[in-house]
């Protein structure tokens, strides 16, 4: 794309993979083009006892904002976020009432009879979503005390975080501790929807809360960060595409020679969701290698199974 955009917050943060590293550029950078920011969650490949081969827990997810200020994503120094995530009713309950009624510094048994009043649902019909971590074993039981129906997820914060903003989800409340960055990138999801997300940086021990102290972070420790607050600006955009079925999307699909792929484009200033189903043509269309700017070679192409099938190749994830 004729861009000029420039990694600010990814899993670089987290991991050593070096194409979202914070400062990496991303676009043609061709005179004159927009300068985006771009917040990327790359694909994670799990292993999984149901499937004899591994997926990817989630796809690449690039955040474009470009906004006036200069400041448009929210650089997180810890490791961790508390995170509160709700759909749009709930939001138009709290400005109906006038006063913030659902507040993350509240416990959730509080929290879960608001959400189903401005749900208009029974306490037992509503679904919180939690990540199955160690660290939540006293809000799993919490949420279990209200009667409220749980759903434990092992991986997939973003989605979650996202799905009480989508209607017909099935969720309509995500709660807990997850990735900073995937709270940045659920964020721009949910401007794009109209719901929220309410989140605080959570040090994981003394040692990265004295490092967020000493980075100049203090008054930023106890504060409450909105969808606003990390995703700045109207003119974000977020796109996922899914490659192994998910609760947002499905996985790709390969039919002889065709790959095909289904997506979301989301808008934040006109709040247009877009679905896209994708069809592509594997024999005229190829994946080139970041590394060589070239199609990856087989030592016998005679023999290769893409061969056998007229492919020109296997299609590659990069």
């Amino acid at each position: 794309m004729n861009i000029c955009g420039e990694v600010v917050i990814g899993e670089g943060i987290k991991t050593t993979l070096r194409v979202s590293l914070r400062g990496n550029t991303w676009g043609t950078w061709v005179p004159g083009s927009h300068k985006f920011d771009l917040a990327l969650d790359p694909m994670t490949v799990l292993p999984t006892s149901q499937r004899a081969c591994r997926v990817p827990s989630a796809a690449l997810r690039p955040l474009l904002p470009n906004t006036t200020s200069g400041v448009s994503l929210k650089d997180v120094p810890t490791f961790y976020m508390m995170k509160l995530a709700y759909g749009l009713k709930v939001v138009r309950y709290m400005q109906r009432t006038g006063i913030e009624t659902v507040s993350i510094l509240h416990p959730i048994e509080e929290i879960i009879p608001i959400v189903a009043k401005a749900l208009r649902k029974r306490v037992q019909d509503l679904t919180i979503v939690i990540l199955d971590r160690p660290r939540h074993q006293k809000l799993v039981e919490a949420v279990r005390s209200t009667g409220a129906m749980l759903r434990v997820i092992s991986d997939g914060d973003i989605t979650a975080a996202i799905a009480p903003s989508i209607a017909d989800s099935g969720v309509d409340l995500y709660v807990g501790i997850g990735g900073a960055p995937e709270a940045v990138l659920a964020a721009a999801a949910i401007r794009c929807l109209g719901g929220d997300i309410q989140a605080m940086m959570w040090p994981r021990d003394s040692v990265e809360e004295q490092a967020v102290i000493e980075a100049g972070y203090r008054n930023e420790l106890g504060k409450v960060f909105y969808a606003k607050d990390l995703a700045q600006g109207e003119n974000i955009i977020f796109c996922a595409t899914g490659i192994s079925d998910n609760s947002l999307l499905r996985g790709v699909r390969v039919r002889g020679h065709t790959a095909i792929t289904h997506s979301v484009l989301m808008r934040a200033r006109s709040q247009t969701v877009r679905m896209i189903e994708a069809y592509h043509d594997l024999v005229h269309k190829t994946i080139h290698l970041r590394s060589t700017k070239g199609e990856p070679q087989f030592r016998n192409r005679q023999t290769s199974p893409c061969r056998d099938k007229g492919l020109r190749q296997r299609p590659i994830v990069v």
